[in-house]
């Protein structure tokens, strides 16, 4: 099929209401955090405190009834159903895939807590005695349950809603159609906007005050190889460093830039981990591995609706409500950025690679560092690694590797991960925004690109220099309330949604169809001429024209006979006929017929090139996309049945809806 992607874009693709009303709320609460950087913190902090006094029973709900949705959507019947037409295959190799969703989601936030959390977990623990076997078992408990299966769920389950959407119902591929179950066609006006305006915020600031904060563990990985001071100055030059590399990667594509870096990121990911293992307490490690694993999974639903509302401890509010808030403010980003990247996924596929592969990648990059931290504590006497992470999570890294050998390069190849986490944030960050301010559009100008990954990189400066930062995170958590609502509200939309198409599926399978009309059988040695003749696209056009047409138009007369209204269209750009049958406010029947291109088998080819060698097929496309069968060679009464056939199974699907 022709694809989009081959057309030039125009001078610009913005939407107007979404793209002006961002920039222009951007400024304002930058301006705001950066002028009453005190006042801003006090403020969004009393809103933050209230949230986690009164809502976080909501907040742990949610996210509970988040990973129930996802982990049924992949174990169900809907499993089969694709992220985009039936004929759709994926866009990128899992690899690339694997590699990119693991940048843009998690990768940042292993390097900063992979040592710091199950530290700080082991010396003050929610309950019992600090510095114990037992705090030591706990304390990766919780890192596993903060950084596991929920936190993935929380994308998946907004990737899956865009995707579903967008790829299969040809909707927007942003934020606005997720509400599309509940509010319809009104996504495209006004509330739509707003939507895609929060998720803009939600994005810039998250993506923004990250850079901030993650300029602090860079330079003081540089000053722990290079003597770099730690200082403002220096902290800017990285920020400018960062987004103009992320600028770079933004402006030469999905394609070359971010799946490059990702890929790249990943590789030096697995070394680094890989020599961790080797040279700590590898055996130690793999047990422990296995152990972690399985105390998590044996406590991970005590552990989902703990609340510690019987130890009157302030500690959920200080770290698992949190974690669930950053989620759920961060998903809006990372959800569309794996949406964009999974078009053609059996959900099946899409939720085992974006929930179980990185969520047990995840887990062992937590093991490795995690355990190995808190064994150098308990078992090597080297206490000053626990005194660093109380004082300062932005050291924590490059002190503990620097209790091994080779530690100036394994710091070395630390600094350079997270400077590229970064860089795929950021860039990742400004194409989703870019997506965003652009009603859905994938290419788009570069200036359009360029114009958000500047800007992104202008706010974590401006927030760093002011002292705002903090402000900012705080007020980009407490939005994952209103976000959690929404996210809970098409995702019972999503499920509506998926129980009619599986419907669709079954009534193609089920519908026990009238005795076949015209369907004289072909002559044996016609059908044998048609196995090993192999059409010119020229061929096949002319039977478009001469045969399905007329065909089609035939069964229109009829219908309009009946009082039922359908259109017949010829696309002279892609040679395919499309006839439509309106049934008003129910699902209207489709059926195209497109020439689509193939490869000679092997037996049949010679010296010629490959569009020489290319053979096309009348395949017959529905509303869901290719059936993968060929009909070329019919008679015209012979597509009338097909039509007929199809239209009847159509009927029959409408009947189960109803």
């Amino acid at each position: 099929m022709s694809n989009p992607a081959n057309q030039q874009p125009s001078r610009h693709t913005i939407n107007p209401p979404v793209f002006f009303g961002a920039a222009f709320l951007i400024c304002l609460l930058v301006w705001m955090t950066a002028a009453f950087p005190d006042h801003a913190d006090r403020w969004f902090n009393h809103i933050q405190g209230s949230i986690v006094t009164n809502a976080s029973w909501f907040y742990v709900a949610a996210v509970a009834l988040i990973l129930i949705c996802v982990a049924f959507l992949g174990l169900s019947r809907y499993g089969d159903i694709k992220l985009g037409p039936d004929h759709a295959e994926p866009d990128f190799s899992f690899g690339s895939w694997f590699a990119m969703l693991f940048s843009a989601g998690m990768g940042i936030g292993l390097m900063f807590f992979g040592v710091a959390e199950p530290v700080m977990h082991f010396l003050s623990p929610p309950v019992g005695e600090p510095g114990t076997v037992e705090a030591a078992r706990e304390a990766m408990k919780l890192t596993f349950f903060h950084w596991g299966l929920h936190a993935w769920a929380i994308y998946a389950i907004v990737a899956l809603i865009l995707a579903f959407f967008g790829y299969r119902h040809k909707l927007p591929l942003t934020l606005r159609s997720a509400l599309y179950p509940m509010i319809g066609d009104r996504i495209y006006g006004p509330i739509g906007h707003a939507i895609d305006i929060f998720a803009i915020l939600g994005t810039v600031f998250g993506v923004a005050t990250s850079l901030g904060y993650g300029v602090l563990q860079v330079n003081s990985g540089l000053n722990y190889l290079f003597d770099l001071p730690v200082s403002r100055e220096v902290q800017v030059v990285l920020i400018v460093v960062i987004s103009a590399l992320a600028t770079l990667s933004v402006a030469t594509g999905l394609e070359k830039g971010i799946r490059r870096l990702s890929e790249f990121n990943l590789i030096l990911a697995l070394v680094l981990l890989g020599l961790v293992i080797l040279v700590g307490p590898t055996v130690l490690l793999l047990q422990m591995f296995l152990q972690n694993t399985g105390g998590y999974l044996s406590e991970i639903v005590s552990k989902t609706f703990n609340l510690y509302a019987y130890e009157s401890s302030d500690w959920m509010g200080g770290w698992t409500l949190l974690y669930w808030a950053w989620w759920l403010s961060w998903s809006p980003f990372v959800g569309m950025f794996i949406a964009r990247i999974s078009r053609g996924r059996t959900i099946r596929e899409f939720v085992t690679g974006v929930l179980f592969v990185p969520t047990g990648f995840t887990l062992l990059w937590m093991t490795v560092f995690g355990n190995t931290a808190i064994d150098m504590i308990m078992h090597q006497d080297k206490v000053a690694l626990g005194e660093v992470v109380q004082q300062d999570v932005s050291v924590a890294l490059f002190q503990f590797l620097g209790y091994f050998p080779m530690a100036d390069i394994l710091s070395f190849v630390g600094v350079l991960m997270v400077v590229v986490f970064f860089v795929t944030s950021s860039d990742s960050g400004a194409m989703v925004i870019d997506m965003l301010a652009s009603g859905g559009e994938s290419r788009t100008p570069v200036w359009q690109r360029v114009f958000w990954a500047c800007l992104v990189g202008i706010v974590a400066i401006v927030l760093l220099m002011a002292g705002g930062l903090g402000a900012l995170q705080t007020a980009t958590i407490a939005s994952a309330l209103p976000f959690a609502m929404i996210l809970l509200m098409a995702s019972y939309g999503l499920l509506k949604a998926l129980a009619v198409d599986a419907t669709k599926k079954d009534s193609l399978a089920q519908a026990t169809l009238t005795p076949k009309v015209g369907r004289n059988p072909i002559p044996w040695q016609h059908r044998l001429n048609n196995m090993v003749h192999f059409p010119r696209r020229f061929d096949v056009n002319r039977f478009l024209k001469e045969v399905v047409l007329p065909a089609m138009e035939s069964v229109s007369v009829e219908l309009q006979k009946q009082g039922v209204e359908s259109n017949i269209v010829f696309d002279e750009e892609k040679s395919m006929p499309s006839f439509k049958v309106f049934h008003g406010e129910e699902h209207d029947f489709l059926y195209q017929v497109y020439p689509r291109a193939y490869l000679q088998p092997s037996f049949m080819m010679d010296d010629e090139d490959d569009d020489e060698r290319k053979y096309f097929r009348a395949e017959v496309f529905l509303r869901e996309g290719g059936q993968d069968y060929d009909i070329m060679g019919w008679t015209r009464d012979q597509v009338i049945g097909d039509i007929i056939d199809q239209y009847e199974k159509h009927m029959y699907f409408l009947h189960m809806v109803r």
